[in-house]
């Protein structure tokens, strides 16, 4: 560990429905739960007048209902997300130049490795850091822990959530995480904190009584190990400024279980188009394919096929798919369905056979085929209106679908109802940070 607080770990306070919040001033205040909104949905994130009402991350959306049902609640704009986060980072970047992004919302800073670092003076970087946030994204709000560890810095956000922040001096490591449940540490989980709390183990304190053997004993040698350390507060990780992506991948749990082979091949081919277009835009091929199954009855399995070289290609992707779903019995229906490109490569070898036009005239295809099909409309979806102007999806369903009219720079704004194909709607983008 370091002899100063240094390494910052930020979170920003319920994410997505900050975001939705933010850009839609009627649920300003109100429980917002965003995540997939069918049957078999699940909760990505819920504001947190949500979370009073029990509601959690990775809770089903069907019990959400159940115990807020007032709640309003959204599917994901991720576009929206994105450029959120990327103004974050950017910020966080401005503060060091070394930063391991965790996900769209969390980052672990190494502040010792910026410019003008004065560790006298964290509290003063933090709070610019988190006023500038706020100013740059219209409002949304971090959470931070700083220490001398990744470990504590991680464990110090969650201490003054939400809109916080806790400094763990340097030798008080140990002293702030002893009376702290042992779920606390990274890693923790339901299953382990049961094995623990069966021999009499529930806070960190408590961990620290069984020897280095007897934990190896009670949970295997990487995990005994890794606690004996952690809940000493012992961690030496450095701040990792680049984090390898390990796979590119696109999934979705469908309302209805879908058994038509031909629908699950377009799906299929859908999937992979996006796939490919996720590696073009980051430069980078994959060699193995992979096919996400979920049936009817839960059982789910993965298919692989790895080529013989690495590709982008979105029929390459799309044929080595589809032969993996051909090998698979549908007849009961699938409830979900993902295609995954793994063993990624920053070059691609090229498909001898095929020829540029080939590809363009597919893509080409593709699109005007994806073009043709009308528009989904789904609650929290930015749309525009040719007389109203901006708003988002209140609700959809019976060839009709309802629209509050407001942005983040306007007030709570009217409700209109309209045909489902009305020409004068479309898809918009209320959500984007141009003014």
């Amino acid at each position: 560990m370091r002899s100063t607080a240094s390494i910052m770990h930020l979170d920003l306070d319920a994410f997505f429905a900050s975001v939705e919040q933010r850009d839609k001033p009627s649920l300003r205040g109100k429980p917002v739960i965003v995540g997939g909104i069918g049957p078999r949905g699940v909760v990505a994130t819920a504001s947190y007048e949500a979370r009073v009402h029990g509601v959690r991350s990775a809770m089903r959306t069907a019990e959400a209902r159940a115990r807020c049902p007032h709640a309003a609640f959204l599917g994901g704009r991720f576009d929206a997300y994105r450029e959120a986060s990327l103004l974050v980072m950017t910020r966080l970047r401005e503060a060091s130049p070394v930063i391991e992004p965790l996900s769209l919302d969390e980052a672990f800073v190494d502040l010792a490795a910026g410019p003008d670092f004065d560790p006298g003076a964290v509290q003063q970087t933090v709070d610019a850091i988190r006023a500038d946030i706020a100013d740059l994204t219209g409002g949304l709000t971090a959470s931070v822990g700083v220490a001398s560890s990744k470990l504590m810095a991680k464990i110090a956000s969650e201490i003054n959530k939400p809109n916080g922040v806790f400094i763990v001096q340097p030798g008080t490591e140990a002293d702030v995480l002893g009376p702290m449940q042992a779920t606390a540490i990274p890693g923790v989980g339901p299953a382990t904190a049961d094995k623990l709390r069966r021999v009499g183990i529930s806070t960190v304190e408590d961990l620290r009584s069984p020897s280095e053997d007897e934990l190896v004993r009670l949970l295997g040698q990487s995990s005994g190990r890794s606690l004996f350390r952690l809940a000493r507060a012992e961690d030496d990780r450095a701040v990792e400024p680049s984090r390898e992506t390990k796979s590119v991948s696109v999934e979705d749990t469908f309302e209805h279980d879908i058994s038509d082979r031909a629908q699950l091949e377009i799906i299929v081919d859908r999937m992979a188009r996006s796939v490919s277009g996720r590696l073009r835009k980051n430069g980078l091929s994959g060699r193995t394919v992979t096919l996400k199954l979920r049936h009817h009855d839960f059982e789910t399995h993965t298919r692989s096929s790895t080529l013989a070289n690495p590709t982008d290609n979105a029929r390459i992707l799309g044929a080595t798919a589809r032969a993996l779903l051909e090998a698979e019995d549908v007849t009961n229906g699938l409830r979900l369905l993902g295609v995954g490109v793994s063993g990624l490569a920053d070059w691609v070898q090229e498909d001898l056979f095929a020829s540029e036009d080939d590809d363009l005239e597919e893509e080409e295809a593709a699109e005007a085929a994806d073009a043709a099909r009308p528009t989904r409309y789904y609650p929290g979806m930015d749309v525009h209106h040719d007389d109203h102007g901006d708003g988002w999806v209140w609700g959809a369903g019976l060839g009709r679908v309802t629209v509050r009219f407001e942005t983040r720079h306007t007030p709570p704004g009217p409700v209109h109802t309209f045909k489902v194909d009305d020409p004068a709607l479309g898809a918009g983008h209320a959500g984007t940070f141009a003014e």
